[in-house]
């Protein structure tokens, strides 16, 4: 997870510097909204992407993850988009609690908040017979190992 946000902060640098070009943002709060609409968009085709077209992000490849369905069959876009779409379990809650809480402004309160979150969502995959995430179970997708092929000795 660590190694996917160092690689996709590159990709959401490039889609924030995209979004105020065009939107001709002067300020950072400015348009505040549209831009996080926009890089939850560019974050979905990201992975919509990879996960049905190999089934590998770049950091999946690089740990030999690949994401298949509960047959081992790669997986199609709209299963990809369901996982997407559910993988935000991962930080909705602790993002729903500093809200009610209004707690947005403290940035370290926010972050302990994520961390146990998602600390305990990880922890709630013991508890599944196969041992794999809630919104993998609900989407009809695990996580395989998938190391590549042996190279032939000359």
């Amino acid at each position: 997870m660590v190694y996917e946000g160092v690689l996709l902060f590159g990709v959401l640098m490039l889609a924030g510097f995209v979004y105020s070009t065009l939107a001709q943002q002067r300020h950072a709060l400015q348009g505040r909204q549209g831009l996080l609409a926009f890089l939850f968009v560019v974050l979905g085709l990201y992975f919509v992407w990879f996960w049905s077209h190999g089934g590998q992000t770049v950091a999946m490849k690089a740990w030999h993850i690949r994401l298949v369905d509960a047959h081992g069959q790669p997986v199609s876009p709209k299963r990809a988009l369901c996982r997407y779409l559910l993988s935000w379990i991962w930080f909705l809650p602790a993002l729903v609690a500093a809200q009610l809480a209004h707690l947005t402004h403290s940035a370290g309160t926010i972050f302990g908040l994520l961390s146990a979150g998602v600390l305990a969502y990880a922890l709630l995959a013991l508890v599944q017979p196969r041992r794999q995430y809630w919104h993998d179970h609900l989407c009809g997708t695990q996580l395989v190992i998938s190391r590549p092929a042996p190279r032939k000795k000359r």
